[in-house]
This record gives C-alpha cells, sequence and structure tokens, in this order.
C-alpha cells in the first residue's frame, strides 16, 4: 500500500495557504458586513487568522523554508522616496 504523506515542509505550505486564503475571505466578508456586529465577528476572525499565518510563518521562517533577507538600506530609502512622493 503506498502512501503519500506529507512532510513537515509540505504541510507547513500547505497551512500557510490555506491561512491567506481564509484571512482574504475573512477580509472581504467583513467590509461587506450587512450589520456592526456581523461586520465585528469577521474583523475577529481576520485578526485571529493573521496570528496563525504569522505562527506558520515563524516556524517556516526559523526552519529556513521561508526566508526573508534584509533589505538593502538604499532599497528602503528609494522605496520611502517614491512613496513620499505619492502622498497628497
Amino acid at each position: 500500500m503506498q502512501t503519500n504523506a506529507f512532510d513537515d515542509k509540505e504541510m507547513l505550505t500547505d497551512a500557510l495557504a490555506s491561512e491567506k486564503f481564509a484571512a482574504d475571505g475573512y477580509n472581504s466578508f467583513s467590509s461587506e458586513a450587512a450589520t456592526p456586529q456581523v461586520r465585528q465577528s469577521f474583523l475577529s476572525l481576520l485578526s485571529e487568522e493573521h496570528e496563525i499565518q504569522n505562527a506558520v510563518f515563524l516556524e517556516m521562517n526559523k526552519r529556513g523554508w521561508y526566508p526573508t533577507p534584509a533589505a538593502e538600506q538604499q532599497k528602503i530609502e528609494e522605496a520611502k522616496q517614491k512613496y513620499r512622493n505619492m502622498a497628497p
């Protein structure tokens, strides 16, 4: 019998993608809610999803599966200037 079990990296990658998908949904639903109470419920769920998503990301980052290299200072300054110029 053959099993197609996911390894840890595949499971975390799938979990992160699922969290991103759920967060996108809650974000849309909260902006289209018919009442303030429903909107607040979706915003609470969205906040929870962001916390879970961050925990999965941090675990992947810790294991070297989602590296985030530091930005060069010059690139940071260029981005600041670009968006500063776009402000009204």
